[in-house]
């Protein structure tokens, strides 16, 4: 496991692939569209999800935080002892709290909610505060159900290489689309090597061209977000 410090991946083509997982590639509750490459299951009802549980790659699970830093900036991730109902669902809210020195860039509450069968986990939208500009802005505010967003897949329970899905469908605001690329990396931190990590290329709609990558730990989570990386986590 992952423990404070830095973290850097390497290639591991000895890890074997994980197989799909059953409902990955279905929409989830409501009228959202199936997610590309994957195969045709019955979407999960809404009672069926909950808001507390755990992927491999994405914990869900109050308490349980994780620190980045890169250059002078830090982010903050927190799963807090907190629901919300967004589109009929009670979801988990996670907070993300981003600081460039000693100012708070960025606040954002993000809702999650995660099927217990297949262990994907769906996001039904963040409400955003940014104080980069001064005055407190909301860009990229977006809930499943409000002004033609539906929720999106933010992490399959079993991913495979070549899997898509939108994690995002919130049209002309957030509509990121991603794609796992590797499932055999290997992140090596202070305790030792990680193996089995994925990979996962993301793009936008809203932004051609831009591409950028993220690395996932089983059972740690997110460990690199383009220039910042995982120091340290506690449950």
């Amino acid at each position: 496991m992952l423990a404070a410090g830095a973290v850097a991946c390497s290639s591991s083509p000895a890890a074997p692939p994980v197989p799909a997982s059953p409902g990955a590639a279905s929409a989830a509750p409501g009228s959202a569209p199936a997610a590309q490459g994957s195969a045709a299951s019955a979407a999960p009802a809404p009672e069926k999800l909950s808001d507390t549980g755990r992927n491999p790659f994405f914990i869900l699970e109050p308490g349980f935080q994780q620190t980045y830093t890169g250059g002078d900036g830090r982010l903050v991730i927190t799963v807090l002892n907190q629901t919300e109902v967004v589109d009929g669902v009670t979801t988990r809210v996670v907070e993300e709290r981003e600081s460039k020195g000693d100012a708070l860039v960025e606040l954002s509450r993000n809702f999650f909610a995660i099927d217990p069968a297949s262990q994907d986990v769906y996001y039904f939208g963040e409400d955003v505060d940014d104080y980069s500009h001064g005055a407190v802005e909301h860009p990229g505010t977006w809930r499943s159900g409000q002004s033609g967003a539906h929720f999106g897949l933010i992490m399959p329970g079993r991913p495979t290489v070549g899997f898509q899905h939108d994690q995002e469908n919130a049209p002309g605001v957030a509509e990121d689309h991603a794609e796992v690329v590797s499932t055999s990396e290997t992140v090596t931190g202070p305790s030792g090597p990680v193996a089995n990590c994925i990979k996962v290329k993301e793009t936008s709609r809203l932004e051609p061209g831009v591409t950028e990558y993220k690395l996932y730990a089983p059972g740690v989570g997110l460990v690199t977000d383009q220039d910042l990386t995982l120091v340290g986590y506690r449950r």
